[in-house]
């Protein structure tokens, strides 16, 4: 039995394009207006409970601790021993949240896992 190799449509490579911009245009949004911009780090310190306290708060804990680059990895790693296109959206998504919040290092071996999944060989020709 010949195994088909893994392909991604053009509305697949289309869905996927969206979601990274959107996931990266929101990490860089939290980012530089919220963990980086000074006044609203001394308003959220200071006791502010707004949603983008909450969102800082959050996405703090959660690169300090590398969950971002973790799960990324994780996915990733899914990815490359059974690809699909649910497991990309979720490396795509956990990469590019980890890229542009600090998870850089265990972000950046993710893409290059999720890269490498499509480095499959190519079908016999007849």
């Amino acid at each position: 039995m010949k195994k088909k190799p893994f392909r991604l449509t053009p509305y697949q490579v289309q869905f996927l394009l969206i979601v990274g911009f959107v996931t990266v245009g929101y990490a860089m949004y939290l980012r530089y207006f919220g963990v980086e911009f000074s006044q609203t780090s001394l308003a959220c310190d200071a006791g502010l409970q707004s949603m983008m306290c909450k969102a800082r708060a959050t996405a703090t804990a959660l690169f300090k601790n590398s969950v971002f680059g973790i799960v990324a990895l994780v996915i990733a790693t899914l990815n490359l021993m059974r690809p699909s296109i649910f497991l990309i959206t979720l490396g795509v998504i956990a990469a590019g949240l980890g890229i542009v919040l600090y998870n850089i290092v265990l972000s950046g071996i993710a893409i290059a896992l999720l890269i490498l999944s499509f480095a499959r060989p190519a079908p016999a020709t007849a």
